[in-house]
């Protein structure tokens, strides 16, 4: 199973999000900030073509480790959100997974088929263990996603997360990899 190149739909595809994208991923965050700020630190983070270059840069230096990804969602050739794997960890076989997407590009099934391809890359062709989402209880589109992928909600950890001046709560879900016994 190839993990980036994927059709997600006739229209829409997962692919490669590189260093040598800094701008065009900078003119992403900036269009959207809005809508992912509530949700994800780096959108206050990645502010021009150097953060984001930066950014970029950190999941790149991580693949070659054999660690975190990060990748595009391009819908009709336009950035439109992205996926990553925020960690990947094989000795473990820990990795934690995240999708997210423009409003404009919502609505079309991209989040769920993005997580479960990626999901499906780690736990059948890396042969990962666990694969988590982690979410804060608020966020329910995210949750629902962990639900139509059938993630178990294993917890909550309390006040754990500390993001726009609050500690929030992160819900973590999984999926495990089916082991013979």
């Amino acid at each position: 199973m190839t993990l980036i190149g994927h059709d997600l739909t006739d229209s829409a595809r997962l692919c490669p999000l590189e260093p040598w994208q800094a701008e065009e991923f900078a003119a992403y965050v900036d269009r959207v900030r809005p809508h992912l700020a509530p949700w994800l630190p780096w959108a206050h983070s990645v502010v021009d073509a150097d953060s984001a270059r930066r950014f970029l840069q950190r999941y790149a230096d991580s693949q070659a480790q054999d660690g975190g990804r990060i990748f595009g969602i391009r819908v009709d050739g336009r950035l439109e959100g992205g996926a990553l794997f925020r960690v990947f960890d094989t000795p473990s076989g820990i990795c934690e997974m995240g999708v997210w997407l423009s409003p404009e590009a919502q609505g079309k099934g991209l989040v769920t088929r993005t997580a479960r391809h990626l999901a499906d890359w780690a736990l059948n062709t890396r042969e990962m263990h666990r694969v988590e989402w982690r979410v804060t209880p608020s966020n329910t589109r995210s949750i629902a996603v962990a639900k139509r992928l059938g993630m178990q909600h294993e917890g909550t950890l309390r006040e754990s997360f500390p993001f726009n001046g609050t500690r929030q709560d992160l819900q973590i879900w999984t999926l495990l990899r089916a082991t013979p016994h």
